[in-house]
């Protein structure tokens, strides 16, 4: 079921693809809802320690209702999702998670699938020539597997998101500065990727959480197009969801389901 609002949505119908880039989120929107997400897929290999399991499962049984609160103040929620992710990292490096057993895990893709449609909609916007920017709080080195192991790693395409990196293979830490469900922002745009995107104004997001909204940061409201998936906790949630998103997915939604209705993110060119 596809929720939206007639006017909010008749203002992209003339924008030109040369003015658009796609924002992204990566689990639970590129993904589908019953995915394992990038955090949670070395819990399903059989390479790493049975405590690393043990403790992943009870930080996520912990934190994920926090995450998927949106009732929370965004102060209270910051802390708690900045305390998840640096305990999930020191996790990493205390039970020596090394290279070998990351690339490993990327080699099952039982283990992650494409929303349906979404991988028609990547090749799509790869011959349209429209930038796509993946920005997640999940782990890079996954998302950039899974892009390259189902052959749409494109190069229109531009993750932002939380790198391993390894010494002496095996992971000691992140690459940057940590990313999270609350602090994703196209001010975390490397200049490289801003001259990609250069004299495209006009942004059509995907998002599966109100937090995702904010990806594209200060952009004017009427020059955003801003696309969520509710899949969880439908009647708690939204009505959060309709503050802040012009059409939003209830459910198992396709990419096919928003394509009837955004006409310009369908799979052919509507310019």
């Amino acid at each position: 079921m596809i929720i939206y609002d007639d006017e909010k949505i008749n203002k992209v119908a003339n924008w030109p693809d040369k003015e658009i880039y796609i924002l992204l989120d990566f689990d639970r929107t590129i993904t589908d809802t019953d995915s394992e997400t990038s955090w949670g897929i070395l819990s399903k290999s059989n390479l790493v320690p049975k405590e690393y399991k043990i403790a992943r499962e009870k930080l996520h049984n912990y934190y994920r209702p926090i995450e998927q609160d949106e009732s929370l103040d965004e102060k209270t929620k910051n802390k708690y999702m900045e305390e998840w992710f640096y305990k999930h990292i020191d996790m990493l490096i205390k039970y020596k998670i090394s290279k070998d057993i990351i690339d490993d895990t990327c080699q099952n893709l039982t283990l992650m699938k494409f929303r349906d449609g979404m991988k028609e909609f990547l090749i799509n916007m790869h011959q349209r020539k429209i930038p796509v920017v993946i920005m997640s709080a999940g782990i890079g080195n996954f998302i950039e597997a899974f892009l390259h192991n189902h052959h749409c790693l494109f190069d229109n395409i531009y993750i932002v998101s939380n790198f391993l990196e390894f010494k002496n293979g095996v992971a000691h830490g992140m690459s940057d500065k940590i990313i999270h469900s609350l602090n994703k922002s196209n001010e975390l745009l490397t200049d490289e990727i801003k001259k990609h995107l250069k004299g495209r104004d006009k942004i059509i997001l995907f998002g599966d959480t109100c937090a995702d909204t904010k990806m594209s940061g200060p952009t004017p409201r009427e020059k955003v197009l801003k696309i969520g998936f509710l899949a969880d906790k439908i009647e708690d949630n939204i009505m959060a969801y309709k503050d802040v998103y012009d059409v939003i997915g209830l459910g198992p939604t396709s990419m096919d389901d928003v394509a009837k209705v955004v006409k310009i993110v369908g799979f052919k060119n509507e310019s």
